[in-house]
């Protein structure tokens, strides 16, 4: 097959290259070429800001695609670009989404599901509000399903829309399960918000990689909406526990107010599961419509546990010195 995947630099694109040009394909990404990457010689790179149309159309000129992976499609904008160009001219188009679109819904209690995308939207924070930024990225990848949707409807655009929750992989620029790492194999006290954590519900990156690429082999799912997400919904604690047995230290835990935390400047780093815009979502439509088979949480993070022990601590690990001092003055 001929595959063009929008984007390839970044978290899952990688892998996803890998795992394609493993199954004998031709890879071809296009990007702004901004984010350095260590892809293989044999992939094609096309070099287009996908935001300006005409550089895009220059880019891909009269080229056609079995499949399109687009893992940079943000807003409704986007998407009419994207459909406008290929139409006609791709066998496939993947859309990778988010379960952001349902937590801007009204009244929506977890796990989600597809069919509770319909209905009334949270009204719009204030542009300064904490969550204003989250509120618009749910908004906005709505209006890109939505363009693909009508798409799909009006024109038989071949598109699948992936609904994704936190990912997680060796390539996770955010570095978010890294940071738990290191500071769990410090043995320092890990500063968690107080009161209750939403569940850790995610996917493990390797299985979106192969999702991805059985859905443009087999042309399943075509003009479907589909949530992917492990089997297990994990509570914070037990999340901390396996952790702990997985670094082979002991873990102590400190529990901050929320406010405090975010007051000096601590979160998102010293707790990156601690958010409050967490999508915890239903798979079930994906493993009975597509035969998807999850990883095992306890797998992915074992693997995971062990890259991350590997690797120097990440950014965020810069701050520790400051967690440990106002563990130890609140204690």
């Amino acid at each position: 097959m001929e595959v063009l995947i929008l984007g390839g630099t970044r978290n899952l694109g990688p892998g996803l290259v890998a795992e394609l040009l493993l199954r004998g394909h031709h890879v071809a990404v296009s990007n702004r070429g901004v984010t350095p990457d260590d892809l293989p010689p044999e992939v094609e790179r096309l070099r287009a800001d996908r935001r300006d149309r005409e550089a895009l159309a220059r880019a891909l000129g009269d080229r056609a695609f079995d499949g399109v992976v687009d893992t940079t499609l943000y807003t409704g904008p986007e998407a009419e670009g994207a459909v406008d160009l290929l139409a006609g001219r791709c066998g496939h188009y993947v859309a990778l989404s988010t379960g952001q679109v349902y937590l801007v819904r009204k009244g929506l209690r977890p796990p989600f599901r597809e069919e509770h995308y319909e209905g009334a939207l949270l009204p719009e924070p204030p542009r300064d509000a904490a969550d204003w930024n989250d509120w618009s990225y749910g908004v906005e990848k709505r209006a890109a399903e939505e363009v693909l949707a009508r798409a799909v409807a009006e024109r038989g655009f071949p598109a699948t829309a992936l609904r994704l929750p936190m990912v997680h992989g060796e390539r996770d620029h955010y570095q978010r399960l890294h940071n738990y790492v290191a500071r769990a194999a410090d043995g320092g006290p890990l500063l968690i918000p107080e009161g209750a954590h939403r569940p850790i519900r995610h996917v493990d990156g390797a299985d979106v990689v192969r999702v991805v690429a059985d859905l443009l082999e087999t042309a399943s799912g075509m003009g479907g909406v589909y949530n992917l997400g492990q089997d297990e919904t994990v509570p914070m604690d037990d999340f901390l526990a396996l952790l702990a047995r997985l670094v082979g230290r002991e873990l102590a835990v400190a529990r901050v107010p929320r406010e405090r935390l975010v007051a000096e400047g601590l979160l998102p780093a010293c707790s990156p599961f601690s958010g409050l815009w967490m999508s915890e979502l239903d798979n079930r439509r994906s493993v009975e419509d597509l035969g998807v088979r999850y990883t095992p949480f306890e797998a992915t993070l074992e693997r995971l546990v062990r890259h991350y022990a590997s690797l120097p601590p990440p950014p965020g690990y810069a701050q520790r010195p400051r967690e440990i001092e106002l563990a130890r003055a609140l204690a």
